[in-house]
């Protein structure tokens, strides 16, 4: 017989789940242990049942990582049931399997910290910034890794984005970053992963950096394959990815690689996280700035991401429409980032209006696409030259206080690609001619005489909605 006070608590935990939730649980346990649903495991019988270590890993070999299977074990293992012997023990019992999983899908950072703990570290006590760096890179991975493999991308694929390898360890560094010490230092480079930090120190990272708590409870969601269908109380991994339109079977591979999709949407604003929409890519659509413009005027907000000639992956999101003017345009919600080498976004500052500009075809002011800072000093800028660009920032760009993004202050383009995210807007469901942009170029057509030779050919926009 259990303790009252150790069936109260593990009576608690039960409650937090829906009972379609409980049922869920008790089959998912019951497939770990070997067990039937007998009558048996109705009457309170079944929490003699556990799971092994090698029972988890037959069952996980495919959907999640060999060392986050383990992970996962460690930190069921680490549900210290009050009365049981000193030693933890190698098996989980049913009430360890059920706290585990209350802690981490419906728990705060205090209830989530010691399971945590355990699954960066088997020992106790503080933990290296290296050992973190493990799990964290671990848990990205093994998010990529279950989400292709249960087939939840939504039109993204490991075939059809960036290198993912890259993508992970560029994430765990963004996420590491924000450790901060007791006395507020945050150390950096090989001093982080000498750092010791303790349980009161990785408590506070975790709950302010979400990421952790969302990615644990997609690992356990899609790979253990629990609670998945039953429709997500949090909405916090709805749009973890956000569907993708527009490159299937179209043999691109985008610039952005499955983390970098992740981290990116989610600082766009909720409404837009959604769905992302290929505009415009210089590898489909040629290297040119008018067609750049004719893809992307009028679409609503957008993302563009651009690589320079020597690597550098980097961009902008650009919270309203486009459009030809020479006049700065959008809001407090656009910002810049970077993909490659680092991760990160670079947020509006409160210092100038600059955020995104579009020109072409003007005699006295600057043509081309830029976002932040000012005429000829943007933190990016694409020429209307196209395939000439700048990144200036001494040491900061003014609007968004990002650094100098391009590998070199002056660059050469190497490949762009122009994002709309969220619903399309009304007025963009027809590709259009840069004659509807520049309607000077039109007019001068009709003085001339000339009919407009684009009409009626101009490309539909592409809706793949038979996408996974």
């Amino acid at each position: 017989k259990m303790g009252n006070a150790e069936s109260n608590a593990y009576r608690n935990h039960l409650s937090r789940f829906l009972p379609e939730e409980q049922s869920d649980i008790d089959g998912v346990f019951d497939t770990l242990s070997g067990s039937s649903r007998s009558a048996g495991a109705k009457n309170g019988k079944a929490t003699k049942k556990t799971v092994t270590l090698a029972a988890l890993q037959a069952r996980q070999s495919k959907p999640l990582p060999e060392q986050m299977t383990v992970r996962l074990y460690n930190g069921m293992k680490s549900i210290d049931l009050t009365g049981k012997s000193s030693g933890l023990s190698e098996q989980i019992a049913k009430e360890q399997f059920v706290i585990f999983m209350s802690n981490l899908l419906k728990g705060n950072a205090d209830e989530k910290i010691t399971i945590i703990m355990r699954m960066i570290s088997e020992t106790e006590g503080p933990v290296k910034g290296k050992q973190i760096q493990e799990f964290t890179e671990d848990l990205i991975m093994s998010v990529v890794h279950v989400l292709s493999y249960r087939k939840e991308l939504k039109g993204w694929n490991l075939e059809n984005t960036g290198d993912s390898a890259g993508g992970v360890k560029a994430l765990a560094s963004q996420l590491l970053s924000e450790l901060k010490l007791a006395d507020g230092t945050k150390p950096v480079g090989p001093q982080l992963m000498e750092t010791n930090f303790d349980q009161s120190v990785i408590e506070d990272w975790v709950y302010r950096v979400p990421q952790i708590s969302i990615f644990l409870s997609v690992v356990i969601r899609q790979g253990l394959h629990v609670l998945h269908s039953v429709p997500d109380q949090t909405k916090d991994i709805l749009n973890l990815v956000p569907a993708c339109k527009g490159i299937k079977r179209r043999g691109l591979v985008s610039l952005f690689d499955i983390p970098s999709i992740i981290y990116i949407n989610s600082h766009l604003p909720a409404e837009l996280q959604h769905k992302w929409q290929l505009l415009f890519s210089s590898r489909l659509h040629g290297e040119s700035f008018s067609q750049l413009c004719g893809h992307i005027v009028n679409k609503g907000p957008c993302i563009v991401i651009l690589k320079d000639l020597d690597g550098y992956i980097f961009g902008g999101f650009a919270s309203h429409s486009w459009e030809v003017k020479p006049q700065f345009q959008g809001d407090n919600r656009c910002f810049l980032f970077s993909v490659f080498p680092s991760l990160a976004v670079y947020p509006y500052t409160g210092y100038n209006d600059h955020y995104m500009y579009l020109n072409h075809g003007q005699q006295t002011m600057p043509n081309g696409l830029g976002m932040g800072g000012q005429h000829g000093y943007f933190g990016l800028w694409v020429d209307s030259d196209y395939g000439k660009g700048h990144s200036k920032a001494k040491p900061r760009c003014t609007t968004y206080n990002s650094p100098q993004l391009s590998a070199k202050e002056d660059f050469t383009l190497d490949a762009m690609e122009v994002w709309a995210v969220g619903d399309l807007t009304e007025s963009a469901g027809v590709g259009k001619s840069i004659l509807d942009v520049d309607p000077e170029a039109q007019a001068l057509l009709e003085m001339a005489g000339k009919s407009r030779q684009s009409e009626g050919l101009r490309e539909p926009i592409e809706d793949d909605d038979d996408d996974d």
